[in-house]
């Protein structure tokens, strides 16, 4: 509880003290270890229990990515949201979004749902907590930015991976994988982007925020009533 306590007190220093490779915008819990990537092990559980889900949230994907426009004039189906890219498309289907669940989107994914009630470390009642379909389309680039706080990892789990898409953390790529998770600090300096061709198709990604390993039960419980959502789960 010290380091929440010394975070809350302090905030306005450690976030303007930063170096530019690690900056979170929003909340910097001090003396957490950090890393661009972590290995599955520091969350075991959910990496396997997301990873052994791969089927039914690729097939959930597909029903609601496969879906009439929402309306008229619209290219996309119903619950998807656009985000800005200087280029190509990015699209986001949110079952929570900043800690609040999205109560339309998760009637229409009832197998992901289920699967984000089971993990042990979901960011689930927390403003930093989100869960998302995420999609790249060929020629998509997510330009450089930071996440929010240190306090959480995201969770990637690739559904569709074409060739030649990469996520660049603090300078360090990786690669995503179908059926795999990539773990990572998302308040270090970090990009994506999808360079294949129209006939690759988009690259697609289950996204969950898990709890940093090391903070600890207590400081969980304070961090979640400090940063309650607020939001309208009716979008």
């Amino acid at each position: 509880m010290g380091r929440v306590h010394k975070g809350v007190r302090d905030q306005g220093r450690y976030l303007n003290s930063r170096p530019t490779i690690q900056r979170p915008e929003v909340f910097f819990l001090p003396d957490l270890p950090s890393a661009p990537f972590f290995s599955r092990e520091v969350q075991r559980h959910d990496v396997e229990l997301l990873e052994q889900s791969f089927p039914a949230l690729l097939a959930e994907f597909e029903s609601i990515y496969h879906q009439p426009p929402a309306r008229s004039g619209s290219s996309l189906p119903p619950g998807w949201k656009v985000n800005s890219t200087p280029r190509g498309q990015w699209w986001t289907y949110y079952l929570v979004n900043q800690g609040t669940p999205l109560v339309l989107n998760v009637r229409r994914c009832p197998r992901a749902w289920r699967v984000l009630g089971q993990l042990r470390t979901f960011i689930a009642n927390n403003v930093f907590g989100n869960a998302c379909f995420s999609v790249l389309t060929p020629g998509a680039l997510i330009t450089e930015h930071y996440g929010p706080t240190n306090v959480r990892l995201r969770c990637h789990l690739g559904l569709r991976v074409p060739p030649s898409c990469e996520l660049v953390v603090g300078g360090e790529p990786q690669c995503w994988s179908e059926g795999s998770c990539l773990l990572f600090d998302d308040s270090f300096l970090h990009r994506a982007f999808h360079e294949g061709g129209a006939e690759d198709g988009p690259r697609v990604v289950f996204m969950v925020d898990l709890w940093h390993p090391n903070v600890a039960a207590a400081e969980r419980q304070a961090l979640d009533y400090i940063f309650t959502p607020d939001t309208d789960p009716y979008p």
